[in-house]
């Protein structure tokens, strides 16, 4: 079987920045076990699998190690294939998910403008082996579905050399590390998900469903400028509307192509 796919650099303008997605339109599904073996031959944080569904589609995501709930990047890669290669003359795009809800993704000048469920979370206790494995001396702990690990100053979030193999082993879904940005920027963040085959995430849309609540109540504003400071980097645009969270960005073309299944 052949299968078109392509692989869109999400959250930046730049070629070679931001977060990899890959992308494979289908006519059906697949087995969900040839959808896992793709993501794992892939080896990108996320591979995104949609069909249509109407005049929607319905989207599912893939680390290389599992199917997961929520993904931003890829979200933001699947519109920008959809808007440019499959539907062009479309604004606006809903996907719908199994455990997300429906996700809505509208062109917003030279961005797309992803809708997602805020997630807000709640200070917490840090599981043992936690603040050992991620290094540093952080301010606050809470935690959603991920945990929110708060710093003082982005220089601490560059400088974070968290023991990968050791936070594999923490009873924690993933570890959200953020601190006040600088420079116009609001906020800054890293993201470490080892147990789910994404050591550290280039940059990470459904951490910012956590990140924007907890900024927004925090700097008392609801317009919130965003970058995740990985080694490809990746820059946000973040509104919080009431239980929902506007996710901007733009999103670059680097591969178009078919597999072979």
């Amino acid at each position: 079987m052949r299968l078109p796919i392509y692989q869109v650099d999400a959250f930046t303008d730049s070629l070679f920045g931001g977060n990899p997605a890959a992308v494979c339109p289908l006519e059906k599904w697949l087995p969900d076990a040839v959808m896992q073996a793709v993501a794992a031959e892939n080896n990108l944080s996320e591979t995104a699998f949609f069909v249509r569904d109407g005049g929607d589609y319905t989207l599912r995501w893939f680390t290389p190690t599992m199917e997961v709930d929520l993904c931003g990047h890829a979200t933001l890669a699947s519109s920008y294939v959809v808007f440019r290669f499959l539907e062009p003359q479309r604004e606006a795009v809903r996907f719908r998910t199994a455990k997300a809800g429906t996700l809505t993704v509208a062109r917003r000048g030279d961005s797309l403008a992803m809708d997602f469920p805020a997630r807000p979370a709640s200070p917490a206790t840090p599981p043992p082996g936690l603040l050992t494995a991620l290094g540093g001396a952080p301010r606050e702990i809470f935690r959603a579905r991920d945990h929110l690990i708060v710093y003082d100053n982005a220089a601490e979030i560059a400088a974070l050399k968290p023991d990968l193999a050791a936070l594999a082993k923490v009873d924690c879904w993933a570890a959200i590390v953020t601190a006040p940005g600088e420079n116009g920027v609001d906020f800054v963040s890293r993201f470490f998900a080892p147990a789910q085959g994404v050591p550290e995430d280039p940059v990470t849309g459904s951490s910012h469903c956590t990140l924007t609540p907890y900024w927004a109540n925090r700097l008392g504003k609801t317009e919130l400028e965003a970058r995740q400071l990985s080694r490809r980097g990746g820059a946000l645009h973040c509104t919080l509307n009431g239980d929902r969270v506007s996710i901007a960005g733009r999103a670059v073309l680097y591969l178009e192509g078919w597999i072979e299944v």
